[in-house]
């Protein structure tokens, strides 16, 4: 390499681990240690000379110095900066095993260190595990769903449920299972290594990539790309918080890329700009949270797609060694971006990288397309001739083990053995020949599921709530089954509204960007303390990326179904035309306007 650039963090860490491994070898034989830099293979420390004790090596040794960091400050670590340091979280094996044949959940810190494992134990809500896994891009071959409902019957409730991480979960596995779990996901080659915890959570793509006539470049390799290079850097599982990863191939679903940690959005050039000729790039966003309201902000950097990976890589690496290891409410990326500023961050992502980052003004990119917000749901051509794919309605993202083989079936008997997820909850069905639709159609209503665009349900997403999360002040999922039936047959849409109900201000169901979000709390009702909601409206995202404003404080669960339905036929019937979204019609009111029409005729004003 030129003698001007030093090694870069790759090269740094393959270094240090063979120091590591000389020094371990030194040490068994007795021989003087040189790195100063390890304990011995046995976990006990190893003294250097007669008298200097040098701690046990870690197998995450750039978490370590980051911590080392705020300690050398004279800052406490938070309990779970202090488990992570204390017990590597992937040598639980042995452990995990003893307690599942003694029946017994984790205890401490440790039911934080068995999510690395992708185990949640939801106690108090449940007295179970809750298991996520990590579906690269949100595809699965059909025999890989199968398996997913045989584990959810043999191990869990019978029930499989579909994130808005383009993600699967299986719940209420019980402490005697948790091995034989873990082995059955291994037997069927499915991975949940670092699902949960302070990792890089499920990689998202485009979920049409490959089959969208409107794509601008597959994406579903890159989200392949990136869950291996996580799979395979043990540095990425030292983060100080969770983390979140989308590529967008600018097609007709959207994958959210712009409330993501970082964001990858295909654009076209269209004109060459320094190294680069036209064509299509992707350009670089970053710092996406829309708990606290925030959407990814653009950096102005342009890569070529071979280019991404790698780059996520550095971000990661940049994140890891500053972001707050001292409070878990501050340690996400956004408050790196917030204090550093993008300028100092990026400058420091280019040392990471050892190379500068290209920089093409956004008025040289083709504008965006508005992506079409039905086309997650129903039957929808392909770029291939004479193929469709089909969206399917789940109820709240979630679906019987029957309803899982079901679906299976009919990917295996009408499409390519494929099944794709998405992060509106629902399950694409790709490659089914135009002369099969019918069937296809009899088929999912057969297993008791739909594929109907025009339902309130296929713009209904739901966290897990109050039956399965401790956090949430109300059942969820229950609440907006129940919004579902009320609407139905009240409310005809020709145009898609979203409803996202959300447990707790961690926004899981990203109550923020829905048409109307429902965020769960307690509410006190002649001294008792009910489920209900406070309510906001016109979140977008994409072209109309925004949050939604606050419209009402906390009300009964009871009282909310009738003000959504208000809200709908005021919109229905007083929009400028039928071209003009829900969103669009909810920011051009006064909220105080919009809040009057809420509560007219229900005795709440």
């Amino acid at each position: 390499m030129p003698p001007d650039k030093g090694f870069n963090a790759e090269q740094k860490n393959f270094l240090q681990g063979f120091a590591i491994g000389a020094d371990v070898a030194r040490a068994v034989r007795g021989l003087p240690i040189l790195s100063g830099s390890v304990g011995d293979p046995q976990g006990s420390t190893v003294t250097v000379g007669s008298s200097t004790p040098v701690a046990p090596a870690s197998p995450f040794p750039l978490q370590i110095e980051a911590q080392d960091r705020f300690l050398a400050q004279g800052k406490n670590l938070t309990a779970e900066e202090k488990a992570k340091r204390d017990k590597d979280p992937f040598s639980m094996w042995d452990e995990i095993g003893r307690n599942a044949e003694a029946g017994v959940y984790p205890k401490g810190t440790d039911v934080f260190l068995y999510k690395f494992s992708g185990l949640f134990q939801v106690a108090p809500a449940q007295d179970s595990f809750m298991s996520r896994l990590r579906i690269p891009g949100g595809v699965m071959p059909s025999w890989q769903f199968r398996g997913v409902a045989d584990l959810a019957r043999r191990y869990g409730s019978g029930h499989v449920d579909c994130t808005t991480r383009a993600n699967l979960q299986i719940r209420e596995i019980q402490a005697k299972d948790a091995r034989d779990y873990l082995v059955g996901l291994a037997d069927y080659g499915i991975v949940s290594r670092g699902s949960g915890a302070d990792n890089i959570r499920n990689c998202t793509s485009t979920p049409t990539s490959g089959i969208d006539p409107d794509e601008l470049i597959e994406t579903l390799p890159l989200a392949r790309a990136m869950h291996h290079y996580i799979l395979n850097h043990r540095e990425m599982y030292g983060l100080p918080r969770k983390f979140n990863i989308a590529f967008e191939g600018s097609g007709r679903i959207a994958s959210l890329e712009d409330t993501n940690d970082i964001g990858f959005k295909a654009v076209k050039l269209l004109e060459a700009s320094g190294d680069l000729p036209s064509g299509v790039y992707f350009r670089l966003t970053l710092g996406g949270i829309t708990g606290h309201k925030d959407f990814a902000r653009d950096t102005g950097i342009l890569l070529r797609a071979e280019e991404c990976v790698e780059v996520a890589g550095a971000i990661v690496r940049v994140y890891l060694k500053n972001g707050d290891r001292t409070d878990r409410k501050k340690a996400r990326l956004k408050y790196v971006l917030d204090a550093w500023g993008f300028p100092k961050f990026i400058e420091e992502v280019e040392k990471e990288l050892g190379r500068s980052l290209r920089k093409v003004d956004l008025s040289s990119c083709e504008p965006s397309k508005a992506e079409d917000r039905w086309a997650h749901v129903g039957f929808h051509p392909q770029k291939q001739a004479g193929r469709v794919y089909v969206g399917v309605v789940l109820p709240v993202g979630r679906m019987t083990s029957e309803q899982v083989e079901g679906l299976a079936e009919i990917a295996e008997r009408y499409g390519s053995r494929s099944i794709r997820l998405t992060v509106w909850q629902n399950v694409l069905i790709p490659d089914i020949a135009e002369a099969d639709v019918d069937s296809v159609k009899m088929a999912i209503e057969a297993i008791g599921l739909h594929w109907d665009a025009s339902s309130v349900r296929s713009g209904l997403i739901a966290c897990t709530g109050s039956a399965g999360c401790k956090f949430a002040g109300a059942d969820t999922k229950r609440n907006a089954m129940e919004i579902a039936a009320y609407l139905e047959g009240r409310v005809t849409l020709d145009r898609p509204i979203n409803i996202h109900v959300t447990g707790c201000p961690n926004s899981c169901a990203q109550h923020y960007i829905g048409d109307i979000g429902l965020q769960g709390a307690q509410v006190e009702v002649e001294e008792e303390m009910v489920e209900g909601y406070h309510l906001v409206i016109g979140g977008g995202w994409g072209l109309e990326q925004g949050a939604g404003r606050p419209l009402l404080d906390p009300l009964p669960f009871e009282k909310i179904p009738p003000i959504i339905e208000r809200l709908i036929v005021n919109y229905l019937t007083n929009r400028s035309g039928p071209d003009e979204s829900f969103t669009a019609f909810a920011r051009r009111h006064d909220v105080e306007a919009l809040r009057a029409v809420a509560l007219e005729d229900l005795a709440l004003v």
